[in-house]
């Protein structure tokens, strides 16, 4: 028995995402990932300011904004070879490693989450029976029979409203489900802490940024907030002490609630670890500069390539080996092409809705399809996890073998979905320390007299050369990010942006080589074609981000179930 089966858009992820996958005897045989929405803002950078590209290039998205700023600017600096204070490397570290902290701490509870917890079987938890699970797994202040009764009796006083938002109909009761209600009591409750939680550490770049989203302090040769600890409204003594605070909150969280959260978890749901690797081919660009050298020496974070799932053998990352494949994508040039290179003319050539499937046989993405030396690459927190463990990370790898001891798994058990969630929360966990770390060292290079922010050197155009060219990679939440800029008389010919999503959601390639997503659905077991939870697991574990509204079509075109996610 085949079933094709379409789920458009995934939902809770940011942007508009369609998968469809055919279904043979309960497993998924070939699946197909299309982006639907034309975003263009690479032609809109053309004939600008390369020195405004960074306020620009936020606006790809509302949610990972400063990791496109520091891609942005750093492909300037990087054409006019620009070297920037260690000051400067140490706030950009500090904004760019609390975003990755809120950003996987809200991908874990409100994107993810509800992939594997019934928030329906919470219902009937006993309160008193949660308050023992939460109190051995960890010390958590709210713990108690009371708390957890107040949260179920909440979950019940919203249930009886009628009006269920997030948690109306999806696929609650599926046979999929595994957890015992008293555990799902207890991750609704974190799911509503980390709602409170998340908002105390991004406020760190209200700090350093001025606000969240779309930080106003980056600056091509460093950054545009002042040090001085004399001053109430530059970068003082105070300030730091609000970060560090901010980020001991962050810390007790993921200590205290996100880790123990997964190995709680975990254990449930073992069979995922041997689902959804795809092709094992993983790249990290590196980040986080931690000396005077500046990016991108002597990174915290190391690059690699690992082709396969052979952590022996880890290859060095060369931008020139980079080029996005448009075979079936909706573009006019077809050309695999270096970003330096690249085009961005849309040309739609796919159905006209309504329609019941994409030709894939043809062109079927707004996405394309980056390729290294050919071949496609995962990115995200596996990717880095996976590199640093491989090179033997002092912070990381210890981590991961505490981890993997715990769920008496090998290595080879992170090449999975199961292996994505948990390498972001070992990411997580390692970043909340290292974030602290970063703050004492600006405080005591503050203290130390350096003010020093900004280059000064080749802000003007007129010290620039007539022509330049320049990459800015950066690890983002998601994966690797790389900025490429050429300018030219001064002003930007053209810019191409690769993100981590191209990398991993991009379609089928010259050779018809599936990208990340579409492999990693490969051999997926479906229980139920009406409820692909399954999909939802395996595709939000590289986190897309954002929701709106699932369709589940046959292949008769026959509307099976529709779910409305506000």
């Amino acid at each position: 028995m085949s079933d094709r089966i379409v789920v458009d858009p995934i939902t809770r992820i940011e942007g508009h995402l369609r998968i469809e996958a055919k279904v043979e005897n309960g497993v998924i045989t070939n699946a197909f990932s299309s982006g639907t929405m034309f975003r263009g803002i690479e032609k809109i950078l053309q004939g600008r300011d390369p020195r405004d590209a960074w306020y620009i290039t936020q606006r790809f998205c509302g949610v990972c904004t400063t990791v496109h700023s520091i891609a942005s600017i750093r492909a300037v600096e990087n054409a006019l070879d620009i070297k920037i204070p260690f000051n400067a490397e140490l706030i950009r570290n500090i904004i760019m490693g609390s975003q990755c902290i809120q950003d996987h701490v809200i991908h874990f509870y409100h994107l993810h989450a509800l992939d594997w917890v019934d928030i329906v079987s919470a219902l009937s938890a006993d309160p008193a029976k949660t308050a023992q699970l939460q109190q051995s797994i960890s010390d958590w202040k709210y713990s108690g029979e009371t708390y957890f009764k107040s949260v179920q009796d909440r979950l019940k006083a919203f249930v009886a409203t009628g009006r269920l938002g997030p948690f109306s109909n999806a696929y609650w009761g599926h046979s999929a489900y595994k957890l015992p209600p008293e555990a799902n009591l207890m991750a609704a409750a974190h799911y509503l802490q980390a709602l409170e939680i998340q908002k105390e550490i991004i406020k760190i770049h209200a700090v350093l940024g001025s606000k969240n989203p779309h930080p106003q302090t980056f600056l091509v040769g460093g950054m545009a907030i002042p040090i001085d600890p004399n001053s109430q409204n530059a970068l003082n003594a105070d300030k730091i002490a609000m970060m560090q605070e901010y980020n001991k909150i962050a810390k007790e969280f993921v200590e205290k609630v996100y880790i123990p959260d997964v190995l709680a978890v975990a254990p449930f749901y073992l069979d995922w670890a041997g689902i959804g690797a795809g092709h094992k081919n993983y790249m990290s660009y590196g980040e986080y500069p931690e000396t005077q050298k500046g990016y991108p020496e002597d990174m915290w974070l190391p690059a690699g390539i690992i082709k396969g799932g052979d952590l022996s053998n880890i290859i060095e990352v060369d931008q020139s080996k980079i080029a996005e494949d448009c075979a079936h994508s909706w573009y006019a040039d077809k050309t695999a092409r270096h970003p330096y290179d690249g085009a961005s003319d849309k040309n739609y050539t796919g159905p006209k809705p309504p329609y019941d499937f994409l030709d894939v046989e043809q062109s079927y993405s707004y996405v394309k399809a980056p390729r290294y030396e050919g071949e496609p690459m995962e990115v995200g927190p596996l990717a880095r996890v996976l590199v640093a463990y491989a090179k033997g990370h002092k912070e990381i790898k210890p981590v991961v073998d505490a981890v993997l001891s715990k769920l008496g798994a090998g290595p080879e058990a992170l090449f999975s979905t199961l292996g994505r969630t948990a390498a972001r929360a070992i990411e997580t966990l390692v970043m909340t320390a290292r974030v602290d770390k970063w703050i004492g060292e600006l405080a005591e290079s503050i203290k130390g007299g350096d003010y020093s922010i900004h280059a000064g050197e080749k802000w003007e155009p007129d010290s620039w050369p007539k022509s330049a060219k320049g990459y800015g990679w950066h690890e983002a939440p998601r994966g690797a990010l790389g900025h490429w800029i050429v300018i030219e008389d001064g002003a930007i010919k053209n810019y191409q942006a690769v993100v981590p999503s191209t990398w991993n959601a991009g379609p089928m390639d010259t050779g018809d080589v599936h990208g990340p997503y579409e492999q990693a659905l490969i051999g997926t077991p479906i229980a139920d074609p009406d409820k692909p939870l399954e999909i939802l697991r395996t595709i939000h574990s590289f986190d897309p981000c954002l929701a709106c509204a699932v369709h589940v079509v046959d292949e008769k075109g026959v509307e099976r179930s529709k779910v409305k996610i506000l």
